[in-house]
């Protein structure tokens, strides 16, 4: 092949990638938008939102990840909840999605709070029976609801020192303090493991965020994982994996199957209420992917791409159905905060997704909408056919930082956020107009 030729190959690649990733890069990259110091889409911002830290120790920070845990009953109605954080304070040097990868020590945590409780105080999860030196970096964390007089499973995402893998514990609803230790699960298939989705009380979605990880060798992996990211390369995937009941005297084993490949940075992902429904976060693109559930078989079938103006971390429906997205408006801003550059925000952008009434065919779509954000929606993405989007929460980094999964609890309408890079959490109560017209809605 002529040199001509593989310059032609090389300037059309780079083209394919430019015209794909236009729109991220535009977004995510270059653009810088005029965010407010704090809005909150139920209410005003400085009066129903506050961040709750662990005072005086401010141990609760560096959150990438948070979900609900609910006490049901045998019919499986919510009788309580209980709000799960995955937080880590050494994210600043040892970070195996961003990097840098440089120390290990200290090590993260779990984090409980009681969400009916108004003054009740964040509480760190102490580990029983948990390996002596194993390190403790947690990622995407889910938990099983508890019903009563049973244990409830727990799934964590561990980023440690040697490999990425995950832990499982079993927590008790009356010491919601405390979570055993069951085992650590470890597969060549766990590449990159990011979030999880439980399908049952011993199975679940993971998805891998890369192909190419921050743990290759030098260079390699400082500059190809930020290839994959930028160039949105379409190597990460979602996987399903069971873990199966051992036989007396063996070591428990998992069955591992590819439910979807080739997406780009596959990062959040979460199962509607009903079930029928996955979505997957892929950040690179600044895309949610709707999947049809075969419940049965746990196969997934395209269903619907919905952009957003900023890049998705972590997703999470609510009771009703709604996927909550919360994201990173601004790349660069956040690698600033991460290297701890003196000044930098991070700004926090948090959405909720709610299901389109079926559209006539080639009916126009408008092309304002979430007009009542301070930076709409409109501005930096293209309508959806499948879905309405509603800002919920914006910051430039001042009032809160990074934000990275957002959540809503449907009986008392309070948003919560956590943040990648900030320290506590965010909680805001809707007035009761706004309450009261969800519940109408």
């Amino acid at each position: 092949m002529s040199r001509l030729s593989v310059l032609a190959s090389i300037f059309a690649v780079l083209a394919f990638f430019a015209w794909r990733n236009g729109r991220a890069w535009r977004a995510f990259i270059i653009s810088t938008p005029d965010f407010p110091v704090g809005y909150y889409a139920d209410g005003d911002h400085t009066a129903q939102c506050e961040i709750v830290r662990d005072e005086p120790g401010n141990d609760l920070k560096f959150c990438e990840d948070a979900t609900f845990w609910d006490r049901v009953d045998d019919a499986g109605g919510l009788q309580d909840r209980i709000l799960l954080m995955s937080c880590d304070p050494g994210r600043r040097k040892w970070n195996t999605v961003m990097g840098p990868l440089h120390d290990p020590v200290p090590a993260g945590a779990l984090w409980v709070h009681r969400t009916r409780d108004a003054t009740g105080r964040p509480q760190r999860v102490v580990f029983e029976k948990y390996p002596q030196g194993h390190d403790f970096h947690p990622l995407g964390a889910e938990v099983y609801p508890s019903h009563p007089g049973k244990a409830s499973n727990l799934f964590v995402v561990n980023h440690a020192r040697r490999e990425t893998t995950i832990e499982q514990f079993t927590m008790q609803w009356d010491t919601p303090t405390r979570a055993t230790w069951v085992r650590t699960l470890s597969s060549p298939y766990f590449v990159s493991p990011n979030a999880l989705a439980l399908t049952s009380p011993t199975s679940f979605y993971v998805t891998n965020d890369h192909l190419l990880t921050r743990r290759l060798p030098s260079v390699l992996g400082q500059t190809l994982p930020l290839a994959e990211t930028l160039l949105g390369l379409p190597l990460g995937w979602l996987a399903h994996v069971t873990v199966n009941d051992p036989a007396p005297g063996e070591a428990p084993t998992i069955t591992h199957s590819l439910a979807r490949l080739g997406i780009p940075f596959a990062n959040g992902v979460s199962i509607s209420p009903d079930g029928t429904t996955v979505a997957v976060a892929s950040t690179s693109l600044g895309q949610v992917l709707f999947y049809t559930r075969n419940a049965s078989s746990n196969a997934l079938a395209p269903a619907a791409r919905v952009p957003m103006p900023f890049t998705p971390d972590n997703i999470a429906f609510d009771d009703a159905g709604a996927l909550l997205v919360a994201g990173h408006p601004h790349f660069p801003s956040l690698t600033a905060v991460a290297r701890s550059v003196a000044g930098a925000r991070a700004p926090s952008w948090a959405m909720a997704l709610t299901p389109r009434p079926q559209a006539p065919a080639g009916a126009a779509l408008p092309d304002a909408y979430d007009a009542r954000a301070p930076v709409p929606a409109a501005r930096k993405a293209p309508p959806a056919r499948s879905h309405e989007a509603q800002t919920l929460y914006q910051s430039d980094g001042t009032a809160f930082s990074s934000s990275s999964t957002a959540l809503r609890d449907a009986t008392t309408g309070r948003l919560y956020v956590t943040g990648l890079y900030e320290e506590g959490f965010l909680v805001c109560a809707p007035d009761k107009a706004s309450r009261g017209a969800r519940a109408r809605g």
